[in-house]
């Protein structure tokens, strides 16, 4: 790879191009144009160079020939678009003008356009600007979701008896869908909501949050806010729209009596029901303000026990506990033993 520093400091805010071709005087061609449009250029000479480049230089937008050595533009884009740490990369790859089969290869390969050869200039231009564009609105988005997440992070922090509550809830809510055989964009969804579902305790007061006995009226008022607080907190980000519902209503139950909106059976989101399931079990076994942890047989029992009295479905309840006797979901190493309750 060659980082070629042709635009002024100025410029380098236009973003930064992967140039990917095995000739020579293609790959300097295109770098000219680029630069000259205020492009920083880097260049690639075939597509295994090309994928060390963009997990080095985290380019804005990788534009590849589909005919090289060693690895085409096919499966080098097909490698790109597989990883989660480049997917989003927009890449270009250039065919034949009347190469009908390769247009449809790189559809099928994740491409995000395809150029016809020999290269109009003028749409070049275009479908550049337009796709570093895109680029950089997918980064604003992925940092204003990542100082959502450092929120969450804060809110954990301020508790050292729910350190790793996040890390278990996102563990075993994509385990339980997982086991469901929830698609992957609910197991995604499940994985940021666990690290989201408590976010709104960050307006909670620690008075509040920390008090070892009963709440009052008032005090208890507050804390069923948190939920309104944590979906609002999440509610411009468009990357965190299947994360809301179990923001907002993983304190819901069946039977309506939960928070904070009251609803009722299939009125609950199932990614918050699921989610409310493991998080009564990881409050169960682990130290809370108000009580001592219990151990895994107990807390089985009181999520029967809600089970019961039409608070969760015993489906969630019986597949999680399956899942937990089975060592699929192992419960943490530091949780109480089962104890003689005789």
């Amino acid at each position: 790879m060659s980082a070629t520093a042709i635009a002024s400091p100025a410029d380098q805010r236009q973003g930064i191009v992967l140039v990917v071709d095995d000739r020579a005087e293609n790959r300097r061609l295109l770098e000219r144009f680029l630069a000259d449009a205020g492009y920083v250029v880097l260049t690639a000479a075939d597509g295994q160079e090309a994928i060390g480049a963009v997990e080095a230089a985290g380019p804005d937008l990788v534009i590849m020939d589909v005919r090289m050595p060693l690895l085409d533009g096919f499966a080098a884009c097909r490698v790109l678009k597989n990883d989660a740490r480049t997917r989003l990369t927009p890449v270009v790859l250039m065919t034949g003008a009347a190469e009908r089969e390769d247009r449809m290869q790189a559809i099928e390969c994740g491409a995000d356009d395809f150029l016809a050869k020999p290269i109009d200039f003028t749409e070049l231009k275009a479908r550049v600007r337009s796709l570093v564009r895109l680029k950089r609105y997918t980064d604003e988005l992925d940092s204003a979701e990542s100082v959502i997440l450092s929120l969450a992070r804060t809110v954990e922090a301020r508790d050292p008896l729910t350190e790793g509550h996040c890390e278990r809830i996102a563990f075993y809510a994509v385990g339980l869908g997982r086991r469901l055989g929830l698609a992957t964009e609910d197991l995604a969804a499940l994985h940021r909501g666990g690290f989201l579902h408590d976010i709104g305790k960050i307006a909670v007061p620690d008075a509040v949050l920390f008090k070892p006995g009963p709440l009052t009226p008032e005090e208890l008022a507050i804390m069923r806010m948190h939920p309104v607080v944590g979906d609002q907190l999440c509610g411009n980000l468009r990357s965190l729209a299947r994360v809301r519902p179990i923001v907002r209503h993983h304190h819901e139950r069946l039977d309506g009596s939960g928070y904070p909106d009251g609803l009722r059976g299939d009125r609950i989101p199932l990614l918050a029901q699921i989610v409310s399931v493991v998080d009564v079990f990881d409050a169960l076994v682990t130290d809370r303000p108000y009580r001592q942890a219990l151990d895994v047989p107990e807390a089985i029992r009181q999520l029967r026990r809600e089970v019961a009295i039409g608070w969760r479905s015993a489906e969630l309840v019986e597949s999680f506990i399956e899942a937990i006797d089975r060592g699929e979901l192992p419960v943490p190493p530091d949780v109480p033993p089962a104890r003689d309750r005789s």
